[in-house]
């Protein structure tokens, strides 16, 4: 049996757990190619207009390997986190997937809460039962699975004399061409990439704990504790935000990061289906030129008032 997976959206962070476990059932692994203009094209034919460039790359993904499988896995993720909740496409994509292209296999329907191990193999035991009835083999492929994703890592955390943080959902900082290859961009101009993967626990829960309520989306949380927690610790110089256009979370993030944290470095880059990267560049550029005039010269230009020359002629 062929089992498709898109490369899209969350598979950055959990295509181990469902890749192991529909192989461990001896199950095809099909999955799209990673993200291009032909998969561009094709998310933005058919997804609808008002969808942020995430989901339509999703839709493209889909479409190109719809046709090579017998169950497609679009996972309807509810949660990451207990009690937080993350983007609402989230929740309704296989119906917005199954309603946008035509001629679809069998789609995987049942909700999953990341954090829920018997969410996972209530999951599990549904979509593996139509490849074998055998419950044994079915339990023995999701530990495996678990263990796989346990012990799968993410991230960033590259270090130099001028570091930023690359903040962003990560289906946007894992895909080169969505972000326009951001990431190899800042390491050929010397700049140091920390992600918020890299971010110390505690030290984000209590950044996070200095808002007025507590968080209700799981990004949000990540995002604003990661960035400030960095800046409180002084462990970046500035941060580049990866912002897909007309994602209301990323809008909330954003205000609440520059609010919090203040007169700080922080440039956004707005992502949309434009493939253009002049505009990018120029901006990359400005912001690290702004950077690097920083860190050299923030520490030898006197006060408002001081004396900048002794003798005669002191100012």
């Amino acid at each position: 049996m062929r089992i498709g997976i898109p490369k899209g959206l969350l598979y950055c962070k959990y295509h181990p757990f469902f890749e192991t476990f529909f192989r461990c059932l001896g199950a095809e692994i099909v999955t799209s190619e990673n993200t291009n203009k032909k998969i561009l094209d094709l998310g933005v034919g058919t997804c609808v207009d008002e969808a942020c460039l995430p989901v339509k790359i999703y839709h493209g993904h889909v479409a190109s390997i719809k046709d090579m499988c017998d169950l497609l896995v679009i996972p309807r993720i509810m949660q990451v986190c207990k009690n937080e909740y993350i983007c609402p496409k989230f929740c309704g994509l296989p119906e917005m997937i199954f309603h946008s292209i035509s001629g679809m296999p069998e789609v995987t329907y049942l909700p999953l809460y990341m954090h829920d191990r018997k969410s996972l193999y209530k999951w599990c035991a549904a979509y593996g039962s139509i490849i074998t009835r055998n419950r044994s083999k079915i339990r023995h492929a999701f530990e495996h699975a678990v263990n796989a994703q346990r012990n799968f890592k993410t991230g960033i955390s590259e270090l130099k004399k001028i570091n930023v943080m690359l903040a962003g959902h990560p289906y946007v900082i894992n895909d080169a061409f969505l972000n326009m290859d951001i990431v190899n961009k800042l390491k050929a101009k010397g700049i140091g990439i920390i992600t918020e993967e890299f971010a110390p626990a505690s030290v984000s829960e209590a950044q996070v704990m200095k808002l007025i309520k507590k968080p209700f989306w799981t990004f949000q949380r990540s995002l604003f504790g990661a960035s400030a927690a960095f800046h409180h610790q002084r462990t970046i110089h500035g941060i580049i935000y990866l912002s897909s256009f007309g994602c209301g979370i990323d809008s909330i993030v954003i205000d609440l990061i520059r609010f919090h944290i203040g007169e700080f470095p922080m440039l956004v880059i707005k992502l949309d289906e434009h493939t253009g990267e002049a505009g990018v560049e120029t901006r990359l550029e400005a912001f690290i030129d702004m950077l690097e005039r920083r860190v050299d010269n923030e520490n030898n230009l006197p006060a408002y008032g001081q004396c900048l020359y002794s003798g005669e002629n002191s100012v």
